[in-house]
């Protein structure tokens, strides 16, 4: 089962919760070139279904990064959720060592 999803590089100086408003949750991508890390941003609906579909760090996803040439196999290693309403709030995606 192979599960693709697309995202963005965030904006620089952009606000956490401006973007959870305007539909998008913030996420980091790490390991993908050493120690360095990527800050992005993902549909919330697109993550909210995904999250439905996979288990934290278990389950292999194809990553892309549409405004910069980056895709690769990630896991997800970390799901950051709302206390009181229980929405994901950010995520942490870490990229598998090829080979």
């Amino acid at each position: 089962m192979s599960i693709t999803v697309e995202c963005q590089t965030r904006p620089e100086g952009s606000k956490p919760k401006a973007l959870r408003r305007s539909g998008v949750i913030p996420a980091n991508l790490y390991g993908h070139n050493g120690a360095e890390s990527i800050s992005l941003v993902v549909d919330a609906k697109t993550l909210e279904n995904l999250l439905k579909k996979v288990a934290v760090n278990k389950t292999e996803l194809e990553l892309k990064v549409t405004d910069i040439p980056w895709n690769g196999t990630t896991v997800i290693k970390e799901v950051q959720t709302h206390p009181a309403k229980g929405n994901p709030y950010h995520v942490s995606f870490y990229a598998c060592a090829k080979g």
